[in-house]
């Protein structure tokens, strides 16, 4: 039997060292679990905050300002998209310290120490800044003095969010995205843009850069037409794929407004207008047409105007909407009111026969008076010859509380209705004391300052036979509610007379309005000054047509014209002729006037 010999193996393990490596694989595990309790029990937010600084998204579904439209569904004020340019001034800054250390690794150099030296890496950033000529192709192409932009880019690393330009055009946004320039940001906007420019500036008003309404429509309509926001929060994987939504919010679309503008009778309104402002070297004027029948505006109309596209030259001046703030005295377009209260008292009758000898009286110690002598005269011939001595002596008639009411209800001393911005209620005080000299003033249109609007109502009631409604600058489907406060038959009289101005004799035979019947009245007022009157007139020219069916008011007035010509026949008449002409072409009203030539002959035949 071999004694084989076995050699004993030593061993290598150290009790010591086992116990040592087990309490430090311990203390990680403890330490990990510790660490674990602390982000998820005690401050779970931290550790939500930084998932969702990677993972979670927020989107915002925008909504572009509601559009405007005329009551034929023309567009009058539209949202284009446009782009907008910003830096992140931070962002901007380390942009340009990564590429200065960057260089001077490459140099070889001590980046952490230069990353201390704070004095010297802002002096290589600057250099580096200034050494990028594509700093100045974005000054370039923004039309921005290099100093301007220098300052907005790295004036203050700070700065998380600082406009360059608003609204620039898509070429040019293409051309900044190419030159690919740290921190600079586009983001996409919306931009207001108006297709007749200065023809509807006063009507629909503006918008500042932000999309705000400030003035006219824009602005009475703002809420409405804004709209709301969406937003869509969700998270995402790291490949940028959506993979949870957890927040939804449906956008509110805005609404659209539909005026009752129609913008092509506001076309000819405003050329015909800014054609007798120009003629006549006037300081403003204003025009307005209404539908007699439904109470809405059909144009709307100031010069001088402006441009709501370029606001560069819209000075304060040119954006005030003329015909709803303007006041002045409307001189004698308010005698076929003074001829309709006497017919309604009732003192006299539409045949009446006044007798305006010598041309003048005294009144409470002052003196009414004609340009001359009329002698008697007929309530149609009061109106041609727009007599002062013969309104004064109708209202003379009448008492002073039947007269003042009778103003007050046809809408003067109170707003229009249209509800817009800044309109005037006029300068008329129904409840005050009245002497019999303002009496008499009153029925020829001074002792009372009105807008265009008020009076564009007045002959709009005219027009209704009576029925008094409110203005609107909104399209209706039913006709505004009225009033009746004329009888109809007193009405049709008084327009029947208002033809005569344009007779020979009248105020106003040159003007000629082919193949319509229209009533209308002529007015020249001195300028109130202080202590009294001075040397500037405003002139009218108000009618209704056609007066077989009236369908239009058209009111015009031109303030301050220059030169020798100052009477409303002369300044207004070519301006109201083209308006009311071309309106009721536009809205296909049959010409009456050759009918009314057809019966009178066939009656003379019989």
């Amino acid at each position: 039997m071999r004694n084989v010999q076995r050699k004993k193996i030593k061993s290598n393990f150290h009790h010591g060292r086992f116990i040592i490596v087990c309490i430090c694989i311990s203390i990680v595990f403890v330490g990990l679990a510790a660490r674990a309790a602390y982000i998820q029990i005690i401050e779970p937010d931290m550790a939500v905050n930084e998932s969702d600084k990677r993972t979670k998204r927020v989107k915002k579904l925008h909504v572009q300002r509601g559009m405007i439209f005329d009551r034929m569904g023309k567009e009058l004020a539209v949202s284009v998209p446009v782009v907008s340019v910003y830096v992140d001034p931070k962002n901007l800054n380390k942009g340009l310290i990564k590429k200065v250390l960057r260089a001077a690794r490459k140099q070889g150099e001590d980046t952490k120490l230069l990353a201390k030296d704070k004095v010297e890496l802002a002096k290589r950033v600057k250099e580096h800044y200034q050494e990028d000529e594509r700093w100045k192709e974005l000054a370039d192409v923004l039309r921005v003095k290099q100093k301007t932009i220098d300052y907005r880019l790295v004036g203050d690393p700070t700065k998380r969010f600082i406009y360059l330009q608003r609204q620039i055009t898509p070429a040019v946004a293409e051309y900044i995205k190419r030159l690919q320039l740290p921190g600079i940001h586009l983001i996409d906007e919306s931009k207001r843009y108006y297709p007749a420019g200065e023809v509807t500036a006063h009507v629909l008003g503006f918008t500042n850069i932000d999309g705000e309404g400030i003035e006219g429509m824009e602005k009475l309509y703002d809420k409405a037409l804004t709209g709301t926001d969406g937003r869509r929060t969700y998270r995402k994987d790291a490949q940028g794929r959506e993979i949870e939504i957890l927040d939804e919010r449906e956008r509110v679309e805005p609404e659209s407004i539909h005026l009752s503008i129609d913008q092509r009778i506001q076309a000819i309104a405003y050329k015909a207008l800014k054609s007798a402002v120009l003629s006549f070297k006037a300081t403003s004027g204003s025009a307005m047409v209404v539908d007699v029948k439904t109470g809405e505006i059909l144009a709307m109309v100031n010069s001088p105007s402006y441009n709501p596209n370029n606001l560069s030259n819209a000075l304060p001046h040119k954006r005030r909407n003329r015909a709803i703030t303007d006041l002045f005295e409307p001189g004698s377009t308010v005698k076929p009111l003074a001829i309709l209260a006497g017919l309604e008292y009732g003192t006299i009758e539409a045949d009446a026969i006044i007798n305006t000898y010598p041309g003048y009286m005294r009144v409470g110690g002052s003196v009414v008076k004609d340009s001359r002598n009329y002698g008697k005269m007929t309530l149609r011939q009061i109106i041609q010859k727009s007599s002062n001595m013969g309104v004064a002596k109708v209202t003379k008639e009448l008492p002073k509380d039947y007269i003042v009411g009778l103003y007050e209800k046809v809408g003067f001393g109170e707003d229009s209705g249209t509800t817009m911005i800044g309109e005037s209620s006029g300068l008329f005080s129904p409840r005050r004391r009245w002497s019999d000299f303002e009496i008499a003033t009153l029925s020829f249109g001074y002792a009372l300052a009105i807008s265009t609007a008020q009076l564009s109502r007045f002959y709009a009631t005219l027009g209704s036979g009576g029925i008094s409604r409110p203005l609107t600058i909104l399209k209706q489907d039913v006709p505004m509610m009225g009033e009746r406060i004329f009888e109809k038959k007193n009405v049709h009289s008084v327009l029947e007379m208002m033809e005569s101005v344009f007779e020979r004799g009248g105020t106003a035979p040159n003007v000629k309005l082919d193949g319509y019947r229209v009533a209308a009245k002529t007015g020249t007022s001195k300028k109130a000054v202080a202590g009294g009157y001075g040397d500037e007139y405003v002139n009218y020219f108000a009618g209704v047509g056609p007066v077989s069916d009236p369908r239009l008011s058209v009111v015009v007035m031109v303030n301050e014209p220059g030169g020798d010509e100052y009477y409303g026949a002369t300044t207004t008449g070519p301006a109201f002729t083209e308006i009311m002409s071309g309106a009721l072409r536009i809205l296909n009203v049959a010409p009456d006037l050759n009918t009314v030539a057809a019966t009178k002959v066939g009656a003379n035949r019989g």
